[in-house]
């Protein structure tokens, strides 16, 4: 077995790159000729609703992300595609629920079939780079590297750069830029953010537009921020303290982006989209999900409703709050309307909506309603009205009046008998369209692998073998296998 370290030195894997001071080391190109716009998808790892200054966090100040709010769009009633990460992602990259794409939970792979948003805008003539988390490569347990061989690695999907780890991931984090195994050096959110800019910089100079997707591993537990960042959470349990400092550290990431688009003067024909794969975490103090009800992992509010902001100040007419109801599944349909990519980029059907008309001002309806489909339960968003499903033997449904009632506290089928028995049947019949394609009718001749998207343990894999008991020694690792497996 040869460890980690030795693949390093002799550059098998890898070799050892640290973080410049700066990214920018020169004067600032000149404004791209090609006149489409950019697009930078950020998503933090299991940030909650209420976990922003501008929603008045007790103790977690976000000034950058409030920054990015006043001067855009913030919406306040955004939805992850899923209570939990991967299926999320799958969102994200196709505009279909993630049923649909064979990623039914955390670390299942997203199927070959699919067309994502990075292929589409690279078959467009957009340079494309993914940063960060991955996890849609079938691999469970903490973030490593992904190998080169990785039939799911961000590639295979339409990524030209990616450096990227297959999970959650912490400070110094070592990651896989195209195969080639990298040490870093600093907060993973600052890490990643610096190599994004990097990659943005080379398109610019060449006139390329670009989309890079900054996936953090932020705030995932196990949770391990700087002293810095944690200091003034002093008063909290250390997990906690852990947490908040990784937020602290990503909001000034989210500073440093909007910076650096900033001196590459791209800024205003950049779209730049912020969310979370999912709601907030409990057993953190003070709380995550601004008082809405559940958690990660659950349908209820505070499971998937999630922080969301659009910057683009060349495309904002109207710029301020929105409570019109969108989701992750928007955020294809949208790029490719902007980008005016041919209706055949996006595999049918989509589960997302354009959302540009927001972008002029509040809208009222929602014609599409937003469905959710996890580990047997099911849920659907109709504007104000939501019905959920968490247990699929009974067949029982709770239908909630969101506006009245945001934190879910009264079930109202009984008083409003008609409206429960109408969601009922629009949610059974999304449901049936969502089995069909995950039973692959949405492929040709319905041809599909039953099994490519089962996930599995990484340190189960062949190719990972060499690494397993270094990477037992990370600090990631031990701090893994103490919070969430226990002793």
């Amino acid at each position: 077995m040869i460890p980690i370290s030795s693949h390093l030195r002799t550059g098998r894997v890898a070799a050892f790159s640290i973080l410049m001071l700066s990214v920018f080391g020169c004067a600032a190109p000149e404004q791209p000729a090609d006149p489409r716009p950019n697009f930078v998808l950020v998503m933090a790892d299991d940030m909650g609703w209420g976990q922003t200054g501008y929603y008045n966090h007790p103790v977690l100040e976000t000034p950058q992300l409030d920054a990015m709010a006043a001067a855009g769009l913030r919406f306040d009633r955004f939805y992850a595609g899923a209570p939990n990460c991967s299926p999320t992602r799958a969102t994200v990259m196709t505009g279909r629920t993630h049923d649909r794409t064979g990623v039914q939970d955390h670390g299942y792979a997203l199927r070959r079939q699919e067309r994502t948003i990075a292929r589409a805008l690279d078959e467009a003539g957009y340079a494309t780079g993914h940063f960060g988390k991955w996890h849609l490569n079938g691999l469970r347990g903490p973030g490593v590297p992904i190998l080169a061989e990785d039939a799911h690695n961000p590639g295979v999907f339409g990524f030209d750069t990616w450096l990227s780890v297959t999970n959650f991931f912490e400070r110094d984090p070592l990651m896989s830029r195209e195969g080639l195994f990298v040490q870093h050096q600093g907060d993973s959110s600052e890490v990643i953010v610096a190599e994004a800019l990097r990659f943005m910089r080379r398109q610019v100079e060449q006139s390329n537009p670009f989309l890079a997707v900054i996936w953090y591993g932020t705030p995932h537990s196990p949770w391990i921020a700087s002293e810095e960042d944690r200091a003034a959470f002093a008063s909290l349990d250390e997990d906690s303290q852990h947490h908040y400092g990784e937020l602290v550290a990503m909001d000034r990431s989210i500073g440093a982006l909007r910076a650096g688009l900033r001196e590459l003067q791209v800024e205003r024909n950049t779209v730049l989209w912020f969310t979370s794969d999912n709601g907030g975490l409990p057993r953190i103090e003070p709380g995550t999900v601004g008082g809405l009800r559940g958690f990660k992992g659950s349908l209820y509010e505070g499971g998937i409703r999630v922080p969301a902001i659009i910057e683009w100040p060349d495309g904002i007419q109207q710029a301020g709050v929105r409570e019109f109801p969108a989701a992750t599944m928007d955020i294809f349909p949208t790029i490719s309307a902007i980008a005016g990519l041919p209706p055949e980029a996006a595999l049918q059907p989509q589960d997302g909506i354009d959302l540009q008309p927001l972008f002029e001002g509040e809208l009222g309806q929602r014609g599409q309603p937003i469905g959710f489909r996890h580990s047997g339960r099911i849920a659907l968003i109709d504007n104000n009205l939501k019905i959920v499903r968490n247990d699929a033997d009974s067949g029982a449904y709770e239908v909630f009046d969101l506006a009245a009632d945001p934190n879910e506290t009264t079930e109202i089928s009984a008083e409003r008998p008609e409206e429960a028995a109408r969601l009922r049947e629009a949610v059974e019949a999304w449901n049936a369209s969502v089995e069909a394609s995950a039973n692959g009718a949405d492929y040709p001749g319905g041809d599909f692998d039953s099994k490519e998207s089962d996930p599995h343990w990484w340190m189960t894999q062949d190719g990972y073998a060499p690494y397993v008991d270094e990477w037992r020694g990370r600090p990631e690792y031990v701090r893994y296998i103490e919070r969430e497996l226990g002793p």
